[in-house]
């Protein structure tokens, strides 16, 4: 792959991994609640999910399951219910201290809530199957290539949720108050619904 190639693909795959969509949402309540730290740590659930995404694209089997509609359609209303189920959770949830939420901390647990929000996206196997292709060269070795714009897609995911974690980590201050904190947990809450049930309306 030549290098103009790359620079190419690096804004316009940046552009897609700071999209604000129901991960980096997730990572920027994480922060919000639990601090920078735990946040970035959180969004490696969802690197994980990519990986999987980046290996199946790279053996041709996300074509696959793209193409097989009762497949699709089921990973499509997973990730929907699943969207709404963190909606309604956070929609109800207790406006707790800061402290009181560490205490009930579970990394493993929120890194599988983000590994289950990426995995149940459809769109995300679009980002492997439809934009990544566009970037490689048929002529020459296509797994290698694809090898380094999937490495490279990871890279800037994790520069996204630190982004995201960092802009979190600074509502904290703003969110003393229990009223505003509700009223910002409804704010994700409603988004995260949106997105649920934009899943389950669209087409694709």
């Amino acid at each position: 792959m030549d290098i103009w190639t790359l620079l190419l693909f690096i804004p316009a795959c940046f552009a897609l991994n700071m999209a604000p969509g129901p991960n980096n949402l997730l990572a920027l309540n994480n922060a919000r609640r639990y601090g920078f730290r735990i946040a970035l740590l959180a969004g490696f659930g969802r690197l994980a999910a990519f990986c999987v995404m980046i290996a199946l694209a790279a053996s041709g089997l996300a074509v696959v399951l793209y193409t097989s509609e009762i497949l699709f359609l089921a990973i499509k209303i997973c990730g929907a219910l699943y969207l709404l189920w963190i909606a309604y959770n956070l929609w109800r949830s207790d406006v707790s201290p800061v402290s009181d939420d560490v205490r009930n901390l579970s990394i493993i647990g929120l890194m599988k809530q983000e590994f289950a929000l990426a995995a149940g996206n459809p769109k995300a196997i679009l980002i492997f199957t439809a934009f990544l292709p566009q970037f490689v060269d048929v002529a020459k070795n296509v797994t290698e290539q694809f090898s380094l714009l999937g490495a490279t897609f990871l890279v800037l995911e994790i520069v996204a949720i630190a982004m995201y974690a960092v802009i979190g980590l600074y509502l904290r201050q703003w969110f003393s108050k229990p009223k505003l904190v509700k009223r910002f947990n409804r704010a994700c809450a409603s988004f995260l619904a949106l997105s649920g049930g934009n899943l389950l309306l669209s087409r694709q």
